[in-house]
C-alpha cells in the first residue's frame, strides 16, 4: 500500500500481509507473525508495541487511499511447537489469533515531526530514551580518548 503524503512529498509504503473483509465492508487489517516459545504469546510486551504501530500504520495508509478500515485489527501467531520426540523433517506450530483495537490518529503528526527533523539546520538534542543516540555519544567518547 503506497500514499504520498501531500505536506512532506515523503511517499509511504506498506507490505499488509492479509486484509479481512467483514459483511459491513470494512477492512481488517492482518498481520502474520511467526515465533517458538514456551511463555504466552503477548502483543503487550517486548516487539508488541512496534506489531501495533505496524498494524495502525497499515490501517491509516488504507484510509489514506480511501479505503473503510476497522479499528480492529488482528495478528495470527504461529508458535513453533518444541516439545515433539523427533523433527522428522516437519515443523508443527500452534495457531494463536490476537485482536488489536488501534488508533492510527498519531501517524500523521509523527510523520510531520520526521519531516521538520530533516528539514531542520541541526540535528536534535540527544535523547536518553533513544538507543542510537547512546550509540553515538559513546562512539563519540571512545574516538576523542584515541
Amino acid at each position: 500500500m503506497r500514499w504520498r503524503h501531500p505536506d512532506t512529498s515523503f511517499e509511504l509504503f506498506g507490505a499488509v500481509d492479509d486484509i479481512w473483509v467483514n459483511p459491513a465492508g470494512e477492512l481488517h487489517v492482518v498481520d502474520y507473525k511467526a515465533t517458538s516459545t514456551r511463555s504466552e504469546i503477548s502483543i503487550d510486551s517486548g516487539w508488541g508495541k512496534s506489531y501495533k504501530r505496524q498494524l495502525e500504520i497499515y490501517s491509516w495508509l488504507l484510509r489514506q487511499n480511501g479505503f473503510r478500515v476497522s479499528d480492529t485489527g488482528y495478528f495470527v501467531y504461529a508458535n513453533g511447537i518444541k516439545d515433539r520426540d523427533a523433527f522428522n523433517n516437519r515443523l508443527d506450530f500452534d495457531l494463536q489469533i490476537i485482536t488489536h483495537h488501534g488508533n492510527d490518529s498519531w501517524v500523521n503528526g509523527r510523520i510531520l515531526e520526521a519531516y521538520h527533523c530533516l528539514c531542520a539546520e541541526s540535528p536534535p538534542a540527544l535523547s536518553d530514551w533513544c538507543d542510537y543516540c547512546q550509540y553515538r555519544q559513546a562512539a563519540n567518547t571512545i574516538s576523542r580518548a584515541d
